[in-house]
């Protein structure tokens, strides 16, 4: 799944890699300011660490999914490794959504996830907000190619946090003003 096949004018945002603290809680308030929803892709690690958080994502109304136990990169592990972390981390968010991290994955993994009703959920607008850009930057590559339907990924990870803080709610009000609603997967 890249983005969603609808008319109307609603985003599906997308968080990879948290919880982690002050920064998701961040998002979270920030995501309640504009009455948006969203989908965290969260790493089974930090769910534990963060539990607080992750609990308050879900009680919240937001949908929490997979995105392995340990961020791991799909072309260096084996199917078999791979794929018990994608069932330990299931086993915390209790759903079927997931998303490899880094957007990689092997052939052979992607087959053994559909073998496993899992659906794997991609992007069609990506922030790079944990890259070296300005948050304007950020800001003006969401703004420009988000349209309806558009699954957006953003990040809860430090090093997104410059960008995150400043495109996020300029986002949420960009869109907001344009009639635009914020919905979770």
């Amino acid at each position: 799944m890249w983005k969603v096949n609808t008319n109307n004018k609603e985003i599906y945002l997308t968080f990879d890699d948290g919880p982690i603290p002050s920064l998701t809680e961040w998002v979270l308030d920030t995501l309640k300011q504009y009455d948006a929803k969203a989908t965290f892709f969260c790493v089974g690690s930090n769910i534990l660490k963060n539990n607080t958080i992750f609990e308050k994502i879900k009680h919240e109304g937001h949908t929490v999914a997979n995105h392995t136990m340990f961020h791991t990169k799909g072309f260096s592990t084996t199917v078999a490794d791979y794929m018990s972390e994608v069932v330990q981390c299931k086993e915390l968010v209790k759903n079927n959504l997931f998303r490899p991290p880094y957007g990689k994955l092997k052939r052979s993994q992607y087959k053994a996830l559909q073998k496993n009703n899992y659906k794997v959920v991609f992007w069609d607008v990506i922030s790079y907000d944990y890259e070296k850009i300005t948050p304007e930057q950020c800001l003006n590559n969401v703004v420009k190619n988000t349209k309806e339907g558009s699954i957006v990924l953003f990040h809860d990870n430090i090093k997104a946090e410059e960008n995150l803080k400043f495109a996020l709610p300029n986002f949420l009000s960009h869109f907001k003003n344009l009639n635009y609603t914020f919905k979770s997967l």
